[in-house]
């Protein structure tokens, strides 16, 4: 009896063991699964707060002078980015501007420090509301400081200013380049035709098929006061209105293949050899 009861004895102990061992293991592969999985939900939704506190400071200790308050947005939980490479492609291109051009880079970009260092810390932190917020401030920025009248003064600067892999993702380049596009038809077509060159030179003919490609292409055919129903009017000319359905449903790259390029390199570059001591005082 004696024998048995101990045998019971190590048998039960080793029961419990064996229980505590896989609630243990049971604990770490759940925790090791899980974990992972409760991050990713908060990571673009909110800035955390190491990097708000990171771009608090940043602006506090950033100076007036150059593209120090921009850089305080890159590499950001939010993935706010842009600013940055916006300021630094103004200040590298400044001395291609005339004067009116310079006045605006100087002016526009003191325009944005200024608000992105006093509206930061009023704002969430939610990352829709911070995105929000550096469109807007470009917005006002920009059309205060007339962008549209130094863009259609500096036509090619600006185009050669608009790169088609800073468009991706959406951020404040593609906002710079949406405000360029209301500045008139000389400005959007010079913009577009960049663009779509660039896109083939990147995608090729796929290109083509992009629903971006074909709203940024000027539809020249709906511009010389064509009928808005030609078969109601020339019931014989049917097959000429499935032609204009066809040619409005595409690209029609083809009158966009007969304009020439840039037409006024010379004098933007004359331009900047003349001005480079407003340059220097745009970096003031």
């Amino acid at each position: 009896m004696s024998m048995q009861r101990a045998m019971l004895v190590k048998f039960a102990i080793a029961l419990l063991v064996l229980s505590v061992f896989e609630q243990v293991v049971g604990t770490d592969m759940i925790d090791v699964h899980e974990n992972p999985q409760e991050k990713p939900p908060n990571q673009k939704g909110r800035l955390s707060l190491q990097n708000t506190a990171e771009i608090q400071h940043c602006l506090v200790n950033a100076g007036d002078v150059g593209c120090g308050v921009f850089e305080c947005f890159e590499n950001n939980s939010c993935e706010i980015r842009g600013l940055q490479e916006i300021c630094m492609t103004f200040l590298h291109n400044a001395g291609k501007f005339d004067s009116q051009g310079k006045s605006f880079i100087k002016d526009a970009l003191k325009c944005m420090a200024h608000g992105l260092r006093h509206k930061f810390s009023c704002i969430s932190r939610k990352c829709l509301a911070i995105k929000e917020m550096v469109f807007q401030l470009q917005r006002e920025c920009y059309i205060k400081h007339n962008l549209c009248s130094a863009a259609k003064e500096n036509v090619n600067v600006m185009v050669e200013m608009i790169h088609f892999q800073d468009l991706f993702p959406k951020g404040p380049y593609v906002e710079l380049v949406n405000i360029l596009l209301s500045c008139g038809e000389e400005v959007k077509e010079a913009i577009t035709r960049s663009v779509r060159l660039q896109c083939e030179q990147n995608w090729g003919a796929l290109c083509d098929s992009l629903t971006f490609c074909s709203t940024l292409t000027p539809a020249p055919d709906r511009r010389h006061g064509a009928p808005s129903h030609p078969d109601a009017e020339h019931p014989k000319g049917a097959r000429q209105g499935d032609k204009d359905k066809a040619g409005k449903g595409g690209l029609n790259p083809h009158p966009r293949s007969r304009s020439p390029g840039p037409r006024r390199a010379s004098p933007d570059g004359g331009a900047a050899e003349q001005e480079d001591p407003e340059t220097s005082d745009i970096r003031r």
